[in-house]
């Protein structure tokens, strides 16, 4: 991996779950605005320019190892109907961080079955030293990814241009250091452990999630991604595609999921088909918001069963 590896995280966090992609990397200092329209020249800091030179490396580099695969699996990656129930037990039923007295702890914890149940309405903000050429490449890449996501789910999620309760903000590092007052508008459930979680995210998080399940039933309402406006373009079609994944409620990560980008080892970038039979599990009516591990797993023994064509 030269050096480099990603993480994804998740943990409750005050009805929050919290997930990111991280990289081993040290923590860069600096300050930002809360998103607005791009200006007709865009600014970005010293610090920012040299962040994307830095994200640029990483991207090369992986790259240049085979890893951040866009194939989505194929067969030098297969998979089995009892390994698919493993990696949906892991990933959609345990938490890879706690909150201990109000600090993020890695430490595998159980949870319970979260989603969606109303309609995923996603909202993208840009900060304002993001240029219109990448602006539309972001609004192209998450719409088409969205309606995606609605086709194997079977679930409403959609890109609106008002009324979003999924907010998907693209800030530089300098504007993210100030989105705590528009963080609190967006989502006033935030507790300051998560805004400042957010506004001093180190270097090597890529990216993060914070989804909120307001009543402890499982159900979530409401959802913030920060992507990095600094990554060039696979990296952030990377953070786009599992924050806004993790966010619907495949929060942890495991070793064992393969092919998957819910996994450290930075091996595929983009969804897989693995990616998506875990998805049409978590929104097959038969889970339910709120189940245990021992609840779901019975359930998702017969769901993979009919999605991989064996013996229930």
């Amino acid at each position: 991996m030269g050096g480099f590896g990603r993480r994804t995280w998740a943990a409750l966090l005050a009805s929050l779950t919290l997930a990111a992609c991280e990289v081993q990397a040290p923590v860069p200092v600096a300050p930002p605005a809360r998103p607005q329209p791009a200006p007709a020249t865009a600014y970005t800091s010293p610090l920012s320019r040299e962040l994307a030179d830095y994200y640029a490396r990483v991207e090369r580099d992986l790259v240049a190892q085979g890893l951040l695969r866009t194939d989505g699996g194929g067969p030098d990656t297969p998979f089995t109907q009892r390994q698919l129930v493993e990696d949906f037990i892991r990933i959609a039923l345990y938490e890879e961080f706690s909150n201990v007295g109000g600090f993020m702890v890695a430490r595998q914890t159980r949870s319970r079955l979260h989603r969606w149940e109303k309609p995923v309405r996603i909202g993208i903000e840009f900060g304002a030293s993001v240029p219109d050429a990448q602006r539309r490449a972001d609004r192209a890449e998450i719409a088409a990814y969205a309606r995606r996501l609605a086709r194997v789910t079977g679930h409403p999620i959609s890109v609106v241009s008002q009324g979003a309760n999924f907010h998907v903000l693209v800030v530089s590092e300098d504007e993210r250091r100030r989105l705590g007052p528009h963080l609190k508008e967006l989502a006033p459930s935030l507790s300051p452990a998560a805004i400042r979680a957010i506004e001093d995210l180190p270097r090597s998080t890529f990216c993060l999630v914070f989804a909120v399940d307001p009543d402890g039933t499982g159900t979530y309402d409401r959802a913030v991604a920060i992507m990095r406006a600094e990554h060039p373009p696979l990296l952030r079609r990377s953070c786009i595609h599992e924050e806004i994944a993790q966010g619907l409620g495949l929060s942890n990560d495991s070793p064992d999921a393969r092919p998957s980008i819910f996994n450290d080892d930075e091996e595929f970038a983009l969804l897989t088909t693995h990616d998506e039979l875990l998805l049409r599990m978590l929104y097959d009516p038969r889970m339910r918001p709120g189940m245990t591990p021992e609840e779901a797993r019975p359930v998702a023994e017969i769901i993979a069963a009919e999605l991989m064509g064996g013996p229930a």
